[in-house]
C-alpha cells in the first residue's frame, strides 16, 4: 500500500492543475494558429482551378502555335528540296518567322501563368504545412494530458485496491485473534399458567361461637342454594313455602332467647 500511495502522489504531482493549465494554455495556442493558417490556407486555395484553367489556355495556345512553326518548316523544307523559287522560300522563311514569335509569346504566357500558379500552389503547401504542424503540437499536447490523467487514474484504483486488500486482511486477523464470545444461558422462565396453590381457610369456629351460623340458617341457605341451582326464574309455590317456614323457625328461636334472657 506505500508503494501504491508513493505512485499517488507522484501522478497527482505530474497531473496537478498548474501543469495541466500549462499543457492546455500551449494546446490553445497551437490551436489558434492552426485555425489561422488553415483559413489562409483555404484563402489561397480558392483561385487555383481558375489558375490552372488559365495554365491548360496558355499551353493550347503554345501547342497551335509550336504546331504552326513546325507545319511550316516542315513545308520549307520541301519546297528547298523541290527547288522551289527564291521568291516562296522567303515567304515561307517569313511565315516561319512569324510563327517562331507567336510560339515564343505563347510560351512566355505559358510560363507567366505556369509561375502563378505554382506560386499560389507554394503559399497553399506552406500553410498546409503550418497547419500539420499546429495539428501535431496540438495532438501531442492532447495525448500528454490525457496520458497524465490515465496515469492518475490508474494510480488513484491501484490505491484504493490496496487500502481494500489491507482493510480485508486486517478484518480476517481481527477475526482470528478475537476470542470467541459465549452467550449467557437461557434460564428457562416459570410457566405463567402455574398459579400458586390456594390458603386453605381457617376452620370455623364451633358451633357454639358467635360466628357459627345456626342450624336454621344452615337450612335456609341449603334450601335457597338449591333454589338457585334449579336454574328456575320462578320458584314454585313448594320451594317459597319451604324459605317461608325456614324463616318463621328463625324467628322462634329467637323470640325464646329473648324471653329466656329477661
Amino acid at each position: 500500500m506505500r508503494e501504491a500511495l508513493k505512485n499517488l502522489e507522484a501522478a497527482k504531482d505530474a497531473a496537478s492543475p498548474e501543469k495541466l493549465a500549462v499543457i492546455d494554455d500551449d494546446i490553445a495556442a497551437f490551436q489558434e494558429i492552426y485555425d489561422m493558417v488553415v483559413t489562409e490556407a483555404a484563402k489561397w486555395r480558392k483561385p487555383l482551378p481558375a489558375m490552372q484553367a488559365n495554365v491548360d489556355a496558355a499551353q493550347a495556345k503554345y501547342d497551335e502555335a509550336h504546331n504552326r512553326t513546325s507545319g511550316l518548316q516542315a513545308e520549307l523544307n520541301k519546297a528547298i528540296d523541290d527547288g522551289a523559287s527564291n521568291e516562296t522560300i522567303k515567304q515561307l522563311q517569313s511565315e516561319i518567322m512569324s510563327a517562331e514569335r507567336r510560339e515564343k509569346s505563347c510560351e512566355d504566357d505559358l510560363h507567366h501563368c505556369q509561375r502563378r500558379l505554382e506560386s499560389q500552389e507554394r503559399q497553399v503547401q506552406r500553410f498546409e504545412s503550418e497547419a500539420e504542424k499546429a495539428k501535431a503540437h496540438i495532438d501531442e499536447g492532447v495525448a500528454k494530458r490525457d496520458a497524465l490523467l490515465d496515469d492518475l487514474e490508474k494510480a488513484q484504483a491501484a490505491y484504493d485496491d490496496a487500502c481494500r486488500a489491507y482493510e480485508e486482511a486486517k478484518a480476517a486477523a481481527d477475526k482470528v485473534t478475537s476470542p470467541e464470545i459465549t452467550q449467557p444461558t437461557e434460564t428457562t422462565k416459570p410457566s405463567s399458567s402455574a398459579q400458586p396453590a390456594e390458603t386453605a381457610q381457617p376452620a370455623s369456629s364451633p358451633a357454639t361461637g358467635k360466628d357459627a351460623p345456626s342450624s336454621s340458617t344452615k337450612q335456609a341457605n341449603t334450601t335457597t342454594g338449591k333454589l338457585a341451582n334449579t336454574g328456575d326464574t320462578a320458584p314454585s309455590a313448594i320451594a317459597l313455602a319451604a324459605v317461608a317456614a325456614a324463616g318463621l323457625g328463625i324467628t322462634a328461636t329467637a323470640t325464646r332467647r329473648l324471653k329466656n334472657s329477661k
